[in-house]
Formats: structure tokens, C-alpha cells, sequence
């Protein structure tokens, strides 16, 4: 009876970015903070294009959908117009 063994080997990169554990010089690695967060937008306002959604005009920003509704209350998030200006600082 032939048998076969078979070894998978996971190799993790990069896991002192994502672990508080201590590096090699006894210091704790900072946790990874949202970039979303920490960009500002770099316009004041945008244009809406045909099929654009909240979601991907917060994932072009930087902004959350949640920030985008409060500064335009008077948008329908479900019925997005091409050519509507969505403001996007105060």
C-alpha cells in the first residue's frame, strides 16, 4: 500500500505590522490605523459620474459614507445623479 504525505506550509510576512508583540530592540509595534482616516480630502466637493454609489465615492476620498451623508443631507444615497455635486469637506 502506497501512501503520500502532503505538507503545506504557510509562510507570514509582514506580521510584526499587525502584532503589538515586542520587536527585536524591546519596543511595541503600533497597530496599523485605518489610512482612510487619517487622509483628508484633498477636494471640497465632487461630481457624481453615472454608476457612482456612496460606497465607491468614500472609497475615492477617503471619507466614510457616513461623513459624505452628514455633509449632504439632501442627497439620496440610493439615487445618485450624474452630474450632482457632492460636497465633501465643510
Amino acid at each position: 500500500m502506497a501512501g503520500a504525505i502532503v505538507a503545506i506550509i504557510i509562510v507570514a510576512s509582514n506580521t510584526h505590522l499587525n502584532s503589538n508583540s515586542d520587536n527585536k530592540s524591546g519596543q511595541k509595534n503600533q497597530p496599523h490605523k485605518d489610512s482612510r482616516r487619517s487622509r483628508a480630502p484633498r477636494r471640497r466637493s465632487t461630481s457624481c459620474r453615472a454608476g457612482d454609489t456612496l460606497t465607491s465615492i468614500a472609497h475615492k476620498t477617503g471619507l466614510t459614507v457616513a461623513e459624505i451623508q452628514a455633509l449632504n443631507p439632501e442627497v439620496d444615497p440610493q439615487i445618485l445623479i450624474a452630474g450632482e455635486t457632492l460636497k465633501l469637506q465643510k
